[in-house]
């Protein structure tokens, strides 16, 4: 199994925790990714999700105006880069997340997405088939 190392996103888009709500979903619309991390003074203190804004916003009658820490998860799951594409996908069940932070000598240093470990498993399926074709024709 591969490490997701190469998956992980490392352009963290983050916004200051007392951005509105509203600014999160703007910017996640144009850079077309459904997460942006919310920082502190202390670094980054957890993620804002679609899904965190339709709960937020829409479900609960709240405001677009509303800073993003009133919205943000914290306690979001952390990763090591070297995980593998199952340990990430285990994790991300096991607590009901579509979004893990990566860590690398205690800090975070991205953030990988479902869309990502189901593209590297998808990928590693691929080649798997290739290399059995190759095998049963002769030609690997």
């Amino acid at each position: 199994m591969a490490s997701i190392r190469k998956h992980v996103t490392r352009d963290i888009v983050a916004l200051d925790a007392g951005v509105p709500l509203r600014q999160a979903a703007q910017l996640m619309a144009e850079r077309r990714i459904g997460s942006v991390a919310v920082k502190g003074p202390e670094g980054i203190l957890g993620l804002v999700t679609e899904r965190d804004l339709v709960t937020t916003v829409l479900a609960r009658g709240g405001d677009g105006s509303l800073p993003i820490r009133e919205a943000m998860r914290t306690g979001v799951p952390r990763v090591q880069a070297s995980a593998s594409e199952a340990d990430c996908a285990t994790l991300m069940r096991d607590h009901y997340t579509r979004h893990l932070l990566v860590e690398e000598d205690g800090r975070v240093t991205g953030v990988v997405s479902m869309r990502d470990i189901i593209q590297l498993m998808l990928d590693e399926k691929q080649y798997l088939i290739e290399q059995l074709q190759g095998y049963i024709t002769g030609r690997g």
